[in-house]
């Protein structure tokens, strides 16, 4: 379904600033903050801003634009938290730049503009190299807003079970070529992380993997030890690929069905997606600034019900880096001792 463009074309606001500083958690250690929805509902607080409704609650913000579409923020940088042997932040101009150091050296940076916006995520090795793993400082074309383009959906020129893989039951080598498939449809232009995060044409591009034999209880977004193993081979994968493209990115997304209320749907969806993005990390090394996670709630059903749908309540994993770098699916690392262009 072709969903119309937002109404209201400011950007998104940036997610709530934490509780209080960053600071790294042992690896393995529970999250700070709530682990259930019931939790916090009761601080939520919602406001009125330029004809949007805005609910703040703890560590996300959502946004519902009158047209009835919604988007939900959240601050990636609690994920690179754990394990970490430092976090600094700096600030530069009118930019933000937060440096986590891992027991190793290495350091994983997260430029943010004034507005709280994504800059840059860059690692950096014990030795001083760089990879720019993501670039939104390039300033080409733009979507609604900064964070929405409206295309029509893509033409499949492949078989759907190839489009959509489902990860139970699927043998690793088609796992890992699905994670490594190209386009289904020709990139026209570089897209912004926000570009792709929230608009479901420009993800629509690339071939995912849906994983529903995770289960979680109501109402949370722990994952059991007894669920973790599912997620081996999706890791093996993820490795396999990051390894051959130390520049890779992959998009970790929640879904749920539509049982309950469309906010609560959209933020226990994000904050699964990001407990699967971590889980890859800390249970199977993969490496976290590679991933970057979103939730859609109840907004894209592969199931047409009300009711309640294992299949609707999923995780979904896609491959962005064609769509990050316009195309070019496989930039090569750089040369030893030498950094990308800023």
């Amino acid at each position: 379904m072709r969903r119309p463009p937002p109404t209201v074309s400011a950007p998104i606001p940036a997610a709530p600033p934490p509780a209080q500083a960053l600071a790294p958690i042992a690896p393995g250690a529970a999250a700070p903050g709530p682990r259930r929805l019931d939790e916090f509902k009761g601080a939520r607080r919602e406001t009125q801003e330029g004809g949007r409704t805005v609910i703040t609650e703890p560590g996300r913000i959502i946004i519902r634009d009158p047209g009835g579409q919604a988007f939900i923020r959240h601050n990636e940088v609690d994920r690179f938290r754990y394990g970490a042997r430092d976090i600094r932040t700096q600030q530069v101009g009118n930019d933000t730049r937060t440096i986590v150091v891992r027991p190793d050296g290495t350091q994983i940076i997260t430029e943010n503009d004034r507005d709280g916006q994504l800059l840059r995520r860059i690692r950096r090795d014990e030795r001083g190299r760089e990879i720019i793993i993501i670039d939104n400082s390039y300033r080409g074309p733009r979507g609604v807003g900064g964070f929405y383009v409206d295309l029509p959906p893509p033409v499949l020129r492949i078989p759907y079970d190839r489009y959509i893989v489902e990860a139970e039951g699927a043998p690793p080598e088609l796992l890992y070529d699905t994670m490594m498939a190209p386009p289904v449809e020709r990139i026209e232009r570089r897209y912004s992380l926000d570009e792709i995060r929230y608009s479901g044409a420009v993800r629509q591009r690339m071939p995912s993997i849906d994983i529903d034999s995770i289960t979680f209880e109501t109402g949370s977004w722990e994952i059991p030890p007894d669920q973790a193993a599912k997620l081996q081979g999706i890791a093996d994968g993820l490795n396999r690929a990051i390894a051959a493209n130390p520049r890779a990115v992959f998009l970790i997304e929640g879904h749920t069905d539509a049982v309950g209320s469309d906010v609560d749907n959209l933020s226990l969806s994000d904050r699964r997606a990001e407990s699967a993005a971590q889980l890859l990390t800390q249970q199977f090394q993969v490496p976290a600034e590679n991933l970057t996670s979103q939730g859609y709630g109840e907004q894209y059903l592969k199931e047409q019900t009300d009711g309640p749908s294992r299949i609707n309540r999923r995780v979904t994993v896609r491959n962005i880096t064609p769509l990050l770098n316009g195309g070019t699916a496989s930039l090569p690392p750089p040369p030893p001792g030498t950094a990308p262009p800023r």
